[in-house]
C-alpha cells in the first residue's frame, strides 16, 4: 500500500494524475472518471467551475472542513481537466516555478502582453 501523504505532495498529484489517465477509455459506468471523459471537455470544466463555486462558498461561510473537503474535489476535477487538455502537473509546476520570486502584479502585467499576440 502506497503512502496516503507522501513527503512530497506533488507525488501524490502525479499518483492520481496517472490514475485519472488510466481511466481513459475505461468503463463509464464503472469509473466516475471515465463516465467525465465520455461526456467530454465541457462536463469537465463546468465541474472545475462547480467545485470552485463549491469552495469558495465554504470559505465564505467559514466552514473549514466543508472547504478541505470541496478543495479536494476542485484537486481532483482540475487533474480530470489537464488529462483531458493533455496537460501534466509537472507542466503546471514548471509554470509555477517560472512565476516564483516574481511580483504579482509583473507576472499578470506580462501574461496580459503575451495573450495580447
Amino acid at each position: 500500500m502506497t503512502d496516503p501523504l507522501p513527503a512530497d505532495p506533488s507525488q501524490l498529484f502525479e499518483r492520481l494524475f496517472r490514475t485519472i489517465e488510466s481511466r481513459r477509455g475505461a468503463d463509464p459506468s464503472t469509473s466516475h472518471t471515465a463516465k467525465l471523459f465520455q461526456k467530454g471537455t465541457k462536463k469537465i470544466a463546468q465541474k472545475v467551475g462547480e467545485e470552485a463555486v463549491e469552495v469558495v462558498i465554504e470559505a465564505v461561510k467559514n466552514k473549514r472542513e466543508r472547504t478541505i473537503s470541496e478543495s479536494a474535489d476542485l484537486m481532483y476535477h482540475l487533474l480530470v481537466l489537464w488529462a483531458d487538455a493533455r496537460i501534466s502537473p509537472h507542466e503546471v509546476w514548471a509554470e509555477l516555478a517560472r512565476r516564483e520570486g516574481m511580483s504579482g502584479i509583473a507576472e499578470k502585467s506580462a501574461r496580459a502582453f503575451d495573450e495580447d499576440k
